[in-house]
């Protein structure tokens, strides 16, 4: 009999059907007279009791498996007695499929998850890790249905490159030069001339300047695909490979930016009740209670909106000792994100038109000559979630941002040329999936949202 994953027992299945199922044992009990062994497929949350009488012919090697063996069973499903569940399975036959050693590292209950992150390859199979990843495999789905819903293509950017988006030159080198003798030029530095790509490359910090490519020509387009930092940086909201989604749109303001990344978020947000409602309620009990409520929200509120001036003067006369210091022409931290999204406005809040000396080359500058056309989402508890802003779309003012940032004009002649050869207004922002990850599940640690994390000092796996 064709195996039938356990989701679709619970939901579709009815007493008298005979099924088959396979699975993890989740947990074992017996009596003198019957026993019970708790089944999960990983196809959902819940888990199927198998309920274990003495005629089964392999009743005693069954009972003797423990946490995290590997079976298959078929039987009868019955009408259950018991709570919580509406049915279960009286096998007429069991098969072990692979026993577990006992010194299986997921075997106790209450264990840490910073020990957890030293066996990723084993912690999908607790109930939270594996909540983790069915969440995460929903939304990054929910994702590509928004964009598809309203006419974006997809754009699959480059992960090797020359360009630096950010300009903070945190990037990965690529290289196949011999590391311990490598060329070098006349004047003593490498010469990555001679390297694989002819200059020197590295791993991409975001996809942004390839998809405006695409988008001064198809309109709407976004990117969905691995981003790395060469980041010493330990704190939890960072790694060093994350996943990033950036959409571009041609004949766009900053205004559309904002419009467009409110409905995104609240997209997400229902398609998580929807779709993943167990597993929230797992994460309400277990992770974070009143989590529920607060992307509840979220999806019901009217996002606000604070210039920077005004959000550096509710900052400064709040009267709260913050850690870092509230100046104009200084960057907010996360204490002075919160405090605005929590207490301040007591909702989601974009803070727009940034200083231009902490900001990219490629925002637009305003008219004011000290401020650029850009936003922060900042949401309660975590802080920043999405950035974006409207692009610089006239030649002359990008060529001036390229030379005050000290970039070169050569390298950047062909993001230029966007601007040259029938440029347009356009806008954009950027979601970092693992911080949106930790918002939903209430994870508040991105390695643990991460199936292999990648940090400083590790990338086991």
């Amino acid at each position: 009999m064709r195996r039938l994953e356990i989701k679709r027992v619970l939901e579709e299945g009815k007493p008298g059907q005979a099924v088959t199922v396979a699975g993890w044992i989740k947990s074992v009990r017996q009596s003198k007279t019957v026993g019970f062994i708790h089944l999960n497929d990983g196809s959902c949350f819940d888990s199927l009791q198998l309920v274990i009488d003495e005629k089964l012919p392999d009743r005693e090697a069954a009972l003797k498996q423990i946490t995290g063996a590997s079976l298959r069973a078929s039987g009868t499903l019955v009408a259950s007695s018991g709570k919580g569940q509406a049915l279960e399975l009286r096998p007429d036959s069991i098969e072990i499929v692979g026993e577990c050693d006992p010194s299986s590292p997921v075997q106790k209950s209450g264990t840490s998850f910073e020990f957890l992150r030293g066996v990723a390859h084993m912690r999908p199979r607790t109930n939270t890790f594996g909540a983790v990843f069915r969440v995460r495999s929903e939304l990054a789905f929910a994702v590509h249905e928004f964009f598809r819903e309203r006419g974006f293509f997809l754009c699959h950017s480059p992960i090797l490159t020359t360009s630096d988006c950010e300009g903070a030159g945190a990037m990965f080198q690529v290289s196949t030069l011999d590391l311990s003798k490598p060329p070098r030029r006349p004047d003593g530095l490498i010469d990555f001339s001679r390297d694989f790509f002819g200059e020197k490359t590295g791993l991409t910090v975001s996809g942004q300047l390839e998809a405006e490519i695409l988008a001064l020509s198809l309109g709407k387009v976004y990117t969905f695909g691995p981003t790395f930092r060469a980041e010493l940086s330990t704190t939890p909201r960072h790694a060093s490979e994350f996943w990033m989604i950036e959409p571009e749109m041609a004949f766009a303001d900053l205004k559309d930016d904002r419009e467009l990344a409110e409905a995104f978020v609240k997209h997400l947000l229902e398609r998580a009740f929807k779709r993943c409602a167990r597993d929230l309620a797992f994460f309400e009990e277990r992770v974070e209670k009143g989590l529920r409520a607060k992307l509840e929200a979220v999806a019901k509120a009217d996002f606000a909106v604070l210039s920077y001036s005004e959000a550096v003067a509710a900052l400064k006369a709040c009267g709260k000792p913050f850690q870092y210091p509230v100046e104009w022409g200084r960057d907010l931290q996360t204490e002075h994100e919160r405090w605005l999204a929590e207490e301040h406005v007591k909702r989601p809040l974009f803070v727009i038109d940034y200083p231009l000396s902490i900001k990219p080359f490629y925002m637009y500058c305003n008219d004011d000559g000290k401020t650029v056309a850009c936003m922060d989402l900042l949401v309660p508890r975590v802080g920043e979630l999405i950035g974006g802003s409207q692009r610089e779309h006239r030649l002359e003012q990008l060529t001036r941002r390229l030379k005050d940032c000290g970039l070169s004009e050569e390298s950047y002649r062909w993001y230029a040329d966007l601007r040259r050869f029938g440029g347009a207004p356009h806008a954009g922002f950027g979601l970092g999936f693992e911080r949106l990850l930790m918002y939903v599940t209430g994870m508040e640690n991105i390695r643990d949202v991460c199936l292999c994390p990648r940090v400083p000092g590790f990338a086991k796996f």
